[in-house]
């Protein structure tokens, strides 16, 4: 059979050969044949010469995206080695770890397609024409590779409607159980694959969540609290603590979902964690996260929107010595990115006045149209207005399960900082 070829423009930008995965509308100059969507392509240079095969599809913005750099006959066979393959770095970089992300779309060149792993259950979304087509393709390699219990679809996103597809979800055979007991980082977390967000849990995070361990100590001695020789804590009025996480934080967790955070700070020594989210089912499963840990009563629990929270807070003049913001994307799309820094400002800003001088800021952002150097500003911005100073401890971006492609800053989507605040 033969394959159409898309023609790139001479004087275009070649971003393509610097990795980038799609190609624009205004990068064609012509098309060969007669291609139909969700087909496969050969996408070459002005003079013909080849440089990718990927799916085409004519409803689309992202007119072609790249498959494979290769001439090689895409087929369930390339499938099948393609997500092999990724889930073999997985197991190579986590070998410890039984649940993450096993394909991360384009930057394991499965151009719209996401694969997690809960133990035993796989999840699947497909966001593009091209993968949809050959869903089949898809399962069949699943069920091959892995010994999965069942596969749950989460292809309920707006954005395959951008492909021409409607939203779909639901099980892809026999109906399972969908609350899956995860392990991360010496944790237990319940996790329903079915009506949490994304794919039911934030697998980027997880070195991230780590990163809390020295954060989470060595405050009660900051706030005067003084160790007899014998080892006993005496607080400020020389009367002897019993309680053990003396020395640990107290930490305002914000946007928890799930309570994530909210478990790693309890398990790294915290003091005591507010746990705060708009859903009362995320709050549900929050208070039984912590319940399952042994954490219950280190905890609160608030179902409020955090914006309102914050402010609230401020004027009573509450104060952590940690705060968390970990809100979901505020930038759906490049249109509503101006909108969404004004709204990142604004927690931030809220968040900065509540965290005690020389505190923790610990922030982020998961909408890749908010670049790193935007991010930065609006946080220095926001520290200007909060009359805070920052002094950066760490700046961190998605765990390894979740690849970048250098030349594809769609791929590096997530900024996560952690902050010093000191009164200015």
């Amino acid at each position: 059979m033969t394959v159409s070829k898309v023609f790139l423009k001479q004087n275009r930008k070649k971003r393509l050969e610097q990795g980038h995965p799609w190609v624009y509308p205004g990068e064609i100059e012509k098309i060969e044949g007669d291609p139909q969507g969700g087909d496969i392509v050969h996408i070459v240079n002005h003079a013909g010469h080849f440089l990718a095969q990927g799916f085409y599809n004519p409803l689309s913005q992202l007119k072609v995206r790249v498959v494979t750099y290769a001439e090689v006959e895409v087929d369930e066979n390339l499938f099948f080695d393609k997500i092999e393959q990724a889930w073999k770095r997985r197991q190579w970089l986590l070998p410890e770890v039984t649940s993450c992300r096993v394909v991360h779309g384009e930057a394991d060149f499965l151009p719209g397609l996401i694969i997690d792993k809960y133990e035993d259950v796989l999840v699947v979304q497909i966001l593009s024409l091209g993968m949809e087509v050959r869903r089949q393709w898809i399962f069949k390699a699943l069920k091959k590779i892995f010994r999965q219990r069942g596969i749950y679809e989460r292809s309920d996103v707006p954005v395959r409607r951008l492909e021409g597809l409607e939203e779909r979800v639901g099980f892809v055979e026999e109906p399972f159980d969908t609350k899956v007991m995860v392990r991360e980082n010496g944790l237990s977390i319940l996790v329903d694959v079915a009506e949490g967000q994304k794919t039911g849990y934030f697998f980027d995070q997880r070195e991230n969540r780590a990163a809390l361990k020295p954060l989470m100590s060595g405050w009660g001695l900051r706030h005067g609290i003084q160790v007899q020789e014998n080892g006993h804590p005496l607080d400020t009025k020389g009367k002897e603590i019993k309680n053990p996480f003396w020395n640990g934080a107290e930490v305002l967790d914000c946007f928890s979902h799930t309570g994530s955070f909210m478990l790693h700070a309890c398990l790294f020594g915290a003091k005591k964690v507010t746990c705060l989210d708009v859903s009362e089912k995320a709050i549900e499963m929050a208070k039984g996260n912590a319940l399952l840990n042994g954490f219950l009563h280190r905890t609160e629990f608030v179902a409020a929107n955090a914006f309102d929270f914050l402010r609230e807070q401020v004027k009573l003049k509450k104060s952590w010595d940690v705060v968390i913001l970990d809100p979901p994307a505020f930038a759906k799309n490049r249109q509503a990115l101006q909108g969404a820094i004004r709204g990142y400002k604004e927690i931030n800003l809220q968040g900065m006045k509540l965290v005690r001088n020389g505190g923790i800021l610990v922030t982020a952002s998961c909408s890749y149209h908010l670049s790193a150097t935007l991010f930065l500003n609006m946080l220095q911005e926001a520290a200007r207005d909060a009359h805070r100073v920052l002094r950066l401890v760490e700046f961190r971006r998605a765990g390894i399960d979740h690849p970048v492609l250098l030349g594809s800053e769609e791929t590096d989507y997530l900024k996560f900082a952690i902050y010093e605040v000191f009164d200015r």
